[in-house]
C-alpha cells in the first residue's frame, strides 16, 4: 500500500506542477474509477457500483454526468 500511496503522491504533484486544477481531477479520477469498475463487471452496473462502495442509483445518476454507458464512454 505504500508504493501505491507514492505513486499517487507522485502522480498528484505532477498534475499540479501542469496546472491542473483540484476541480477537473476529481472529475475525471472519478470517470475512470467508474469506466474501470464497469469494465471489472463487464458493465454490471448493480456490480461496478458494488466494487465502488456506492449505491446503484448513484451510479447510474454518475454515467449519465459523465456521459457513459455501461460498457465505456459515449461518443
Amino acid at each position: 500500500m505504500k508504493h501505491l500511496r507514492d505513486r499517487l503522491d507522485q502522480l498528484i504533484a505532477e498534475m499540479l506542477a501542469k496546472g491542473l486544477r483540484y476541480d477537473e481531477a476529481s472529475v475525471e479520477i472519478e470517470r475512470r474509477f467508474i469506466v474501470q469498475a464497469l469494465a471489472q463487471t463487464n458493465g454490471n452496473v448493480g456490480r461496478a457500483a458494488a466494487v465502488l462502495g456506492m449505491h446503484r442509483n448513484t451510479l447510474t445518476r454518475k454515467l449519465t454526468v459523465h456521459r457513459l454507458g455501461r460498457k465505456g464512454p459515449r461518443p
